[in-house]
């Protein structure tokens, strides 16, 4: 091999190691809409190896009526770069919600060939709210530290002095000093709830079968909360551990699952769904970390009650968002937090009659799991 064939070579190895380190996936076709390269997330994304990939066309992975056909017809027409956001190319063959923003190119050495860059919409969404859901705890721990110094004691003089004043007044104040008292304690238990945003110890975590800790909440919600409402089991018996807190992720089903039960309590058909799946395709890149941190575990919850407003989806999991009359506004930011603390993501997919809460976590590492069988990667 002479000298400039050996540095041409180079080059295109080169140029594939970056098209590799790519988180986005990038596919080029050729002027018969043949699958010519695709990067290693291209291989994700399409759940379909190189080999495969070399011998399909792009039409065999999209619908047959998605606009973004159009859009390649357009590019090889008239020959200019065009980009498109929150294109659908859900199909049974890619899973649902596949939402995308792409860029589509024309290579000008080879006519009628195109390189293709997908940017999944949904997933950057939802670590995108993630990290605002974070960051919105974050600002709650310090309010939190503050008010557990700064509120706790004064409410402690306020009650004590209440108590004091109920055993001389008459009976008619008496009533005012047990209002007093009362609200005191409705404040300090507030506080309390906010202090545990403050708790920065590390988590003690094990390898944890996802369900049983969803049988038990199911025990739980049917003993108590959610009687009369109907539970419908859909989990993936194959299901790798997760590495969690038991404890913490049995409250953060029953948070959900509560909510759920009253959401859809009101129905005549009253039902809530616990699903459990292994997705290998679902991965993230986290900052700080060197790797995109997989997140294959998928648990679900999902009842049939009128939905989430639009309005507030967006902010359901920030602190003090709530449609509860009485509510807080801290349940659902204690479960952001507890998932965010276990490496995993949480979003809410709601639309009339259908609300999901869908957790995505990592499994537990194989020397946490003793003789376990895993899933294909």
């Amino acid at each position: 091999m002479s000298l400039e064939a050996r540095k041409n070579s180079n080059n295109s190895s080169r140029a594939l190691q970056v098209l590799d380190t790519l988180r986005d996936p990038v596919v080029m076709i050729d002027n018969n809409d043949m699958i010519a390269f695709a990067n290693l997330e291209a291989e994700y994304f399409f759940s379909s190896s190189q080999g495969q990939l070399a011998k399909s066309k792009i039409q065999d992975f999209v619908p047959f009526s998605s606009p973004f056909l159009a859009l390649i017809a357009q590019v090889r027409g008239d020959q200019s770069p065009i980009n498109e956001y929150r294109v659908d190319l859900s199909s049974p063959r890619l899973g649902a919600d596949r939402i995308v923003d792409v860029h589509v190119t024309p290579v000008s050495e080879e006519p009628g060939a195109m390189v293709i860059v997908f940017r999944e919409r949904s997933m950057a969404e939802k670590f995108d709210r993630q990290m605002t859901h974070r960051g919105a705890a974050r600002s709650v721990t310090g309010l939190a530290s503050m008010l557990g110094h700064e509120i706790k004691n004064p409410l402690s003089g306020i009650r004590g002095a209440a108590q004091l004043l109920e055993a001389v007044v008459s009976d008619e104040d008496r009533a005012l000093t047990g209002l007093i008292r009362d609200e005191t304690d409705r404040i300090v238990s507030l506080v309390e709830r906010m202090e545990v945003f403050s708790d920065e110890r590390p988590i003690e975590r094990e390898a944890v079968n996802i369900h049983v800790v969803l049988d038990r909440v199911h025990t739980i919600a049917t003993s108590g909360f959610a009687r009369g409402i109907e539970f419908v089991k859909q989990y993936d018996p194959s299901l790798p551990s997760v590495l969690g807190n038991k404890d913490q992720l049995i409250q953060v089903f029953l948070n959900l699952v509560k909510n759920a039960s009253e959401a859809c309590r009101s129905r005549e058909n009253a039902q809530i769904k616990l699903r459990t799946a292994f997705r290998p395709g679902v991965r993230l890149s986290i900052p700080g970390a060197n790797e995109r941190v997989a997140l294959p575990l998928e648990f679900c919850i999902e009842d049939n009650g009128p939905g989430v407003p639009e309005d507030i989806q967006m902010h359901m999991f920030d602190p003090f968002i709530t449609t509860k009359q009485n509510g807080s506004g801290l349940g659902l930011a204690l479960v952001a937090k507890t998932v965010g603390d276990h490496g995993g993501v949480i979003e809410c997919d709601s639309q009339t009659n259908k609300t999901i809460f869908r957790i995505l976590m990592p499994a537990a590492p194989r020397s946490h799991v003793a003789g376990e069988l895993y899933p294909p990667e």
